[in-house]
């Protein structure tokens, strides 16, 4: 296996953070009282237990890179996710940031955000200004 990182995150509880990333396609990977993995394809987020994680305050973040932003986005409305601006969960469209990277966002029932970065090497806006097919 490549050298890796998974983020760990907040959940206040685990059987709602499990059914609330099971409507976007994650799986659970290992579940006991004091930790969470859930398991999309290559993806891998795991979750220590904070009852008292203020969603209106939390600061914890991370990161997804994705070869396909637009197909992740587009679970996460069909999930019903809502497009707006306050309020958990919630997304945010994906769309050209000044680094040229598409990025886009999800807000987690904790409030935890999670940046939804299209991968260089399969955006094929990035990829042809640099010579690629």
């Amino acid at each position: 296996m490549a050298d890796h990182a998974t983020p760990n995150l907040p959940s206040s509880d685990y059987d709602a953070t499990v059914a609330f990333y099971a409507r976007l396609g994650f799986e659970p990977g290992y579940r006991d009282d004091g930790w969470l993995i859930l398991v999309r394809g290559d993806l891998v987020l795991e979750f220590f237990r904070w009852p008292d994680v203020d969603p209106a305050t939390s600061s914890f973040s991370c990161c997804l890179r994705l070869d396909d932003v637009d197909a992740f986005y587009a679970v996460c409305r069909a999930a019903g996710l809502p497009e707006t601006t306050r309020g958990c969960p919630r997304i945010h469209p994906p769309h050209r940031e000044d680094s040229g990277l598409r990025i886009g966002a999800l807000i987690d029932p904790d409030g935890t955000l999670l940046r939804l970065v299209q991968n260089p090497e399969t955006d094929s806006a990035t990829t042809s200004t640099r010579g690629g097919a």
